[in-house]
């Protein structure tokens, strides 16, 4: 692990490093009621309370997390609400575990390598799919509707997890599926996010077809599947109401990776009558929450879009 002595940060913080914070005497006799706890109390109410000094050193990180650039110690303090003096003696620390760096010539400060390891290791290890299903399961059983999961395949749009809610859908759907691009809600998802060379041949394929057959509000040229596809990024999400079956409306809401890419979509179907399918309604709201923190768990940053 990199380390970092306490010295190299004196320079541009000397001024600070020595004064006396009142807040700090909360910080400082953590360490104390740390032992108190350990000695006195059962293993669940240790579990409970923590160590609050931990939890106040992470504010800095927080900030510095959603921070494009490195920050001066004043401005790092002030965003993490604690005294410069406060914050300082937390960076120290940090600098010595590699978890923050510090310029040598301006004192910014800003997360360090080890920080970068934290990251890609908790990137090697996580499923999205695991995570989607744990989700879904709560959003089925809270709202009960029908949800389930997407990625883009080897021949398009693919379903890979299912979930009935108590009064099924009967959308004729089964995993490994794989979903219209042009009358489906998460067929115009994929088509709406994923680069055009992924999802051309589907497109221009049913593009084809929809001269011939009539699927609803289906897009039958180039211009209007255009105007849809402009439709769901400005929504940030896609919906359909009757288009591929009859009476059965669904959302597909997004998630995305650390690399800004769409990793897989959140489906959520229900009979017309029986499902809100409005925009902002509890369903809508419900799914853009849930793939929200998908997003997150997965790395990924709003501001990288």
């Amino acid at each position: 692990m990199p380390t970092r002595s306490a010295s190299s940060s004196r320079s541009a913080d000397a001024s600070v490093e020595d004064s006396v914070d009142p807040d700090d005497l909360n910080a400082s006799t953590d360490s104390a009621n740390d032992a108190t706890n350990d000695a006195g109390d059962g293993g669940e109410e240790k579990l409970r309370s923590g160590i609050q000094s931990i939890e106040v050193g992470f504010r800095l990180l927080d900030v510095l997390t959603s921070e494009p650039r490195a920050m001066m110690l004043r401005d790092l303090a002030q965003r993490a609400g604690m005294s410069p003096a406060k914050a300082h003696r937390y960076l120290v620390s940090f600098l010595r575990l590699g978890v923050v760096a510090q310029d040598p010539v301006s004192g910014r400060y800003e997360l360090g390598g080890f920080a970068l390891q934290l990251g890609l290791a908790r990137l090697a290890r996580v499923d999205g799919v695991k995570l989607a299903r744990i989700a879904l399961a709560e959003l089925r059983d809270a709202l009960d509707i029908t949800v389930g999961i997407a990625v883009w395949g080897n021949q398009g749009p693919t379903v890979v997890h299912w979930m009935e809610s108590s009064h099924p859908a009967k959308a004729s759907l089964k995993l490994g599926d794989v979903m219209p691009m042009l009358s489906s809600a998460t067929g115009l998802l994929f088509a709406a996010y994923l680069p055009r060379s992924k999802t051309a041949p589907m497109i221009e394929r049913e593009l084809g077809s929809a001269q011939h057959y009539s699927w609803g509000s289906t897009p039958r040229s180039a211009e209007a599947l255009e105007a849809t596809l402009a439709e769901v990024r400005e929504h940030g999400a896609a919906r359909v109401e009757g288009m591929l079956l009859p009476t059965i409306h669904a959302f597909c809401t997004p998630v995305f990776d650390a690399s800004g890419e769409l990793a897989l979509g959140l489906i959520a179907l229900g009979h017309e009558g029986a499902f809100e399918s409005e925009w902002n309604g509890a369903v809508d709201t419900a799914l853009r929450d849930c793939a929200r923190k998908l997003s997150y768990e997965l790395g990924y940053s709003p501001a990288e879009r």
